[in-house]
């Protein structure tokens, strides 16, 4: 799913909500949690999971293209815990449904 067919299912739920409204408030959701994530705060959504950051230290690689050498510098990157009731309901949906592909596939 991505952002816009999300704001399209919130305003057809939702009949009273014009489609401008579901995107302002999926707009300002998703900016306020940019912010936190920024802010270097938690946020966590229950039943769905948490998103934090993570610290990446520096480190070599290697330029797979001409082998050589690189320095790969520091970086925070984001990061996603599913919750526990999100696993269940994923794993409750796979169960049953053996005839689909995994998302590997």
């Amino acid at each position: 799913m991505i952002k816009s067919e999300l704001i399209e299912l919130i305003s057809s739920r939702r009949p009273f909500l014009h489609l401008n409204d579901a995107e302002k408030i999926v707009d300002a959701i998703l900016e306020e949690m940019s912010e936190a994530l920024m802010r270097g705060d938690r946020v966590e959504l229950r039943g769905f999971g948490a998103f934090s950051i993570r610290h990446r230290p520096p480190k070599s690689g290697r330029n797979p293209k001409t082998n050589t050498s690189i320095f790969i510098e520091q970086k925070w990157v984001p990061f996603f815990k599913a919750g526990k009731e999100m696993q269940e309901r994923l794993n409750a949906a796979r169960k049953f449904d053996a005839s689909r592909p995994s998302p590997a596939d």
